[in-house]
C-alpha cells in the first residue's frame, strides 16, 4: 500500500495517513475475500480511485485461497468544473427518495452546468444519439429546454414517469409563483397562530433547515441569498407574518436552487 504512488507522495510530503485511511484498504480487501467465500464473487467493480483497494482484495484472495479473482475500474464521473460526482461531495444526490425527493432530484439535473448537458444526456437518459445530436445542431433548441429534458428523463428513469411529471409541474408552479406546488416541493408545516403573531425570518430559516444557526441565517440574508415569494429579503430583522402568505403558502428560496414551501396547521383567517 505505501508503495502506491498516491500514498507514497503523501508520506514524502509528510502529510501522513489517518488510522482510518491506513486500514481502509485492508478492510476492503477482507470484504472481497468474504464476498468470494460466501457468494463466490470473482469480480469487483469500482471507480478509478478504488483501483488500489480492489487490487488488495485480488492479492488477498490469491494468497489465502489460491484462487484468481478480478477487478474492473472505470473513470470517475466529474462535472465541467472537475468536481467528482460522488456521495461525499457537497450537494450530492441519492437514488433513494427518502434521502433526495423526486422534486430535489429533478432540480439537481435542471441546474446542470451548460457545458455538461449534452454529455449527461448521453450518460443518464435513453434518448437516441440522433435526438441528443439535434440539440447541438439546432440552435433553436435553447439550453434551458435541453436541461428540462435531461431533468425529466433522469427523474423518470429513477422514480417513474408519474413522479417526473409531478416534479416538472411543481417546478413550473414554483417559477410562476402560483402556489400550485402540490407535495413535490419540500414542505414544512407550522402552526397558523405563529404566523399570525409573526415569526422572525432567522428563526424560520433555522426551522426549515436552510441554516444551522441564526448567525448563519443572518449571513445568508446579508449576502442576498434568501427570497420570500420571489422577493429578496434585505433585512435579517424581518418578521414574517400573514402579509407574506400567498395562495395559502409561503415560498422560501435559498440561493438559486433550494425551495421550501411553508404550509399552515390550523386556520389563518
Amino acid at each position: 500500500m505505501i508503495r502506491a504512488e498516491a500514498y507514497k507522495q503523501r508520506l514524502d510530503r509528510q502529510e501522513g495517513l489517518s488510522f482510518i485511511e491506513f486500514n481502509y484498504q485492508i478492510l476492503q480487501a477482507y470484504d472481497f475475500l468474504t464476498l468470494f467465500d460466501k457468494h463466490n464473487c470473482s469480480l469487483q467493480l469500482g471507480g478509478d480511485d478504488q483501483w488500489g483497494n480492489i487490487l488488495a482484495g485480488v492479492d488477498l484472495v490469491r494468497r489465502v485461497r489460491n484462487k484468481k479473482v478480478y477487478g474492473l475500474t472505470f473513470p470517475l464521473l466529474t462535472t465541467a468544473n472537475g468536481n467528482k460526482m460522488g456521495k461525499t461531495e457537497s450537494g450530492a444526490i441519492w437514488l433513494d427518495s427518502e434521502k433526495t425527493s423526486p422534486y430535489e432530484f429533478y432540480q439537481y439535473w435542471i441546474n446542470t452546468d451548460d457545458r455538461d448537458v449534452a454529455r449527461f444526456l448521453n450518460y443518464f437518459t435513453f434518448l437516441s444519439q440522433e435526438e441528443i445530436l439535434s440539440f447541438k445542431k439546432d440552435s433553436s433548441v435553447e439550453i434551458r429546454k435541453a436541461k428540462e429534458i435531461l431533468a425529466f428523463e433522469a427523474t423518470k428513469l429513477t422514480h417513474g414517469e408519474e413522479e417526473a411529471v409531478k416534479a416538472k409541474n411543481a417546478t413550473s408552479a414554483v417559477f410562476a409563483n402560483t402556489g400550485d406546488c402540490a407535495d413535490s416541493v419540500p414542505t414544512t408545516e407550522i402552526d397558523a397562530q405563529r404566523i399570525k403573531k409573526g415569526v422572525p425570518i432567522v428563526d424560520l430559516l433555522c426551522e426549515i433547515a436552510f441554516s444551522k444557526t441564526k448567525s448563519e441565517a443572518r449571513r445568508l440574508i446579508d449576502q442576498g441569498g434568501i427570497c420570500l415569494n420571489g422577493e429578496r429579503v434585505v433585512s435579517a430583522d424581518l418578521i414574517v407574518g400573514e402579509n407574506f402568505v400567498k395562495n395559502s403558502i409561503i415560498l422560501i428560496r435559498r440561493g438559486k436552487k433550494q425551495y421550501r414551501r411553508i404550509v399552515f396547521k390550523g386556520e389563518l383567517q
